[in-house]
Protein backbone atom coordinates (compact mmCIF):
# COMPACT_ATOMS: atom_id res chain seq x y z
CA UNK A 1 0.00 0.00 0.00
CA UNK A 2 1.18 3.51 -0.80
CA UNK A 3 0.12 6.38 1.48
CA UNK A 4 0.52 10.03 0.49
CA UNK A 5 0.18 12.45 3.43
CA UNK A 6 -0.67 15.99 2.26
CA UNK A 7 -1.02 19.19 4.24
CA UNK A 8 -3.53 21.66 2.82
CA UNK A 9 -2.08 24.60 0.89
CA UNK A 10 -1.76 28.16 2.21
CA UNK A 11 -5.10 29.51 3.45
CA UNK A 12 -6.32 32.95 4.46
CA UNK A 13 -5.27 34.10 7.92
CA UNK A 14 -7.48 33.40 10.90
CA UNK A 15 -10.07 36.11 11.39
CA UNK A 16 -13.11 36.63 13.59
CA UNK A 17 -15.00 37.35 10.35
CA UNK A 18 -14.43 33.88 8.85
CA UNK A 19 -15.17 30.73 10.86
CA UNK A 20 -12.18 28.35 11.08
CA UNK A 21 -13.88 25.65 9.02
CA UNK A 22 -14.59 28.16 6.20
CA UNK A 23 -11.03 29.44 5.74
CA UNK A 24 -10.13 29.00 2.08
CA UNK A 25 -6.95 28.87 0.01
CA UNK A 26 -5.23 32.08 -0.97
CA UNK A 27 -4.41 32.81 -4.60
CA UNK A 28 -0.74 32.14 -3.75
CA UNK A 29 -1.68 28.88 -2.02
CA UNK A 30 -3.62 27.67 -5.06
CA UNK A 31 -0.80 28.65 -7.44
CA UNK A 32 1.93 26.99 -5.34
CA UNK A 33 -0.07 23.83 -4.77
CA UNK A 34 -0.66 23.44 -8.49
CA UNK A 35 3.16 23.13 -8.76
CA UNK A 36 3.22 20.53 -5.97
CA UNK A 37 0.36 18.63 -7.62
CA UNK A 38 2.22 18.68 -10.94
CA UNK A 39 5.26 17.18 -9.20
CA UNK A 40 3.09 14.45 -7.68
CA UNK A 41 1.73 13.74 -11.15
CA UNK A 42 5.30 13.58 -12.49
CA UNK A 43 6.06 10.98 -9.81
CA UNK A 44 3.22 8.89 -11.24
CA UNK A 45 0.93 8.74 -8.25
CA UNK A 46 -2.42 7.11 -9.06
CA UNK A 47 -4.55 7.03 -5.94
CA UNK A 48 -7.50 4.71 -5.65
CA UNK A 49 -9.02 7.19 -3.22
CA UNK A 50 -8.40 10.76 -2.08
CA UNK A 51 -9.59 11.31 1.49
CA UNK A 52 -9.84 14.89 2.73
CA UNK A 53 -10.69 16.75 5.88
CA UNK A 54 -14.12 18.39 5.58
CA UNK A 55 -12.65 21.89 6.11
CA UNK A 56 -12.82 24.07 2.99
CA UNK A 57 -9.05 24.59 2.62
CA UNK A 58 -8.39 20.84 2.60
CA UNK A 59 -11.21 20.11 0.16
CA UNK A 60 -9.83 22.80 -2.18
CA UNK A 61 -6.33 21.32 -1.92
CA UNK A 62 -7.67 17.81 -2.64
CA UNK A 63 -9.64 19.17 -5.60
CA UNK A 64 -6.55 20.79 -7.15
CA UNK A 65 -4.68 17.51 -6.72
CA UNK A 66 -7.53 15.51 -8.26
CA UNK A 67 -7.69 17.88 -11.21
CA UNK A 68 -3.93 17.70 -11.80
CA UNK A 69 -3.94 13.88 -11.62
CA UNK A 70 -7.09 13.64 -13.76
CA UNK A 71 -8.58 11.62 -10.94
CA UNK A 72 -11.86 10.13 -12.19
CA UNK A 73 -13.62 9.47 -8.88
CA UNK A 74 -15.26 11.76 -6.36
CA UNK A 75 -13.24 13.07 -3.45
CA UNK A 76 -14.10 11.37 -0.16
CA UNK A 77 -14.65 13.75 2.75
CA UNK A 78 -13.50 12.12 5.97
CA UNK A 79 -14.52 13.61 9.32
CA UNK A 80 -11.62 11.97 11.16
CA UNK A 81 -9.16 14.03 9.05
CA UNK A 82 -10.52 17.28 10.53
CA UNK A 83 -8.21 19.00 13.04
CA UNK A 84 -7.49 16.64 15.91
CA UNK A 85 -6.60 13.59 13.76
CA UNK A 86 -4.04 11.36 15.47
CA UNK A 87 -1.71 8.72 13.97
CA UNK A 88 -3.53 5.96 15.87
CA UNK A 89 -6.61 6.65 13.71
CA UNK A 90 -4.76 5.73 10.50
CA UNK A 91 -5.57 2.04 10.78
CA UNK A 92 -9.31 2.77 11.08
CA UNK A 93 -9.18 4.99 7.98
CA UNK A 94 -7.38 2.30 6.02
CA UNK A 95 -9.78 -0.42 7.20
CA UNK A 96 -12.73 1.60 5.88
CA UNK A 97 -11.07 1.58 2.44
CA UNK A 98 -9.78 -2.00 2.12
CA UNK A 99 -9.78 -1.91 -1.69
CA UNK A 100 -7.31 1.00 -1.83
CA UNK A 101 -3.76 0.14 -2.85
CA UNK A 102 -2.79 3.82 -3.05
CA UNK A 103 -4.40 6.48 -0.87
CA UNK A 104 -4.06 10.23 -0.39
CA UNK A 105 -4.85 11.83 2.98
CA UNK A 106 -5.32 15.62 2.98
CA UNK A 107 -5.39 17.31 6.37
CA UNK A 108 -3.92 19.81 8.79
CA UNK A 109 -0.95 20.58 10.99
CA UNK A 110 0.08 19.48 13.50
CA UNK A 111 -1.88 16.32 12.70
CA UNK A 112 -0.22 15.43 9.39
CA UNK A 113 3.21 16.11 10.91
CA UNK A 114 2.44 13.72 13.76
CA UNK A 115 1.35 11.09 11.23
CA UNK A 116 4.53 11.54 9.17
CA UNK A 117 6.61 11.36 12.36
CA UNK A 118 4.92 8.08 13.29
CA UNK A 119 5.33 6.61 9.79
CA UNK A 120 9.00 7.63 9.71
CA UNK A 121 9.46 6.11 13.17
CA UNK A 122 11.38 9.11 14.52
CA UNK A 123 11.29 10.79 17.92
CA UNK A 124 11.75 14.41 16.85
CA UNK A 125 8.62 16.32 15.78
CA UNK A 126 7.90 16.75 12.07
CA UNK A 127 6.00 19.59 10.40
CA UNK A 128 4.79 19.47 6.82
CA UNK A 129 5.05 22.67 4.81
CA UNK A 130 1.78 24.13 3.54
CA UNK A 131 0.88 22.18 0.42
CA UNK A 132 3.63 19.63 1.08
CA UNK A 133 3.32 15.87 0.70
CA UNK A 134 5.24 12.87 2.01
CA UNK A 135 4.77 9.41 0.51
CA UNK A 136 5.28 6.01 2.12
CA UNK A 137 4.97 2.37 1.20
CA UNK A 138 3.96 -0.26 3.71
CA UNK A 139 2.27 -3.61 3.91
CA UNK A 140 -1.51 -3.90 3.98
CA UNK A 141 -1.27 -5.52 7.39
CA UNK A 142 0.54 -2.52 8.87
CA UNK A 143 4.12 -2.75 9.95
CA UNK A 144 6.99 -0.45 9.19
CA UNK A 145 6.56 2.20 6.51
CA UNK A 146 9.24 2.96 3.93
CA UNK A 147 9.83 6.58 2.91
CA UNK A 148 9.37 7.09 -0.83
CA UNK A 149 9.59 10.85 -1.37
CA UNK A 150 8.61 14.31 -0.24
CA UNK A 151 7.21 17.11 -2.38
CA UNK A 152 7.59 20.59 -0.92
CA UNK A 153 4.81 23.15 -1.01
CA UNK A 154 6.45 24.72 -4.05
CA UNK A 155 6.77 21.43 -5.92
CA UNK A 156 10.40 20.43 -5.27
CA UNK A 157 10.81 16.65 -5.21
CA UNK A 158 13.05 15.24 -2.46
CA UNK A 159 13.89 11.54 -2.67
CA UNK A 160 16.49 11.45 0.10
CA UNK A 161 15.00 10.45 3.46
CA UNK A 162 17.77 12.37 5.23
CA UNK A 163 17.11 15.60 3.31
CA UNK A 164 13.36 15.23 3.81
CA UNK A 165 13.84 14.72 7.56
CA UNK A 166 16.03 17.81 7.70
CA UNK A 167 13.23 19.89 6.18
CA UNK A 168 10.46 18.26 8.17
CA UNK A 169 12.24 18.61 11.51
CA UNK A 170 13.85 21.99 11.14
CA UNK A 171 11.51 24.44 9.54
CA UNK A 172 8.81 22.56 7.68
CA UNK A 173 9.53 24.45 4.45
Amino acid sequence: MVIHVVRHAEAIERSPLVPEEHRFLTRRGRRRFRKAAKSLKTLGIQPDIILTSPLVRSVQTADILAESLRYKRELAVSGPLAPGFRPEALEDLLRTNPQAREIVLVGHEPDMGLLVQALLGVQEACALPKGGAVSFKRGFDGGEATFLQMVTGSGKIITSRTKALDRLQNDGS
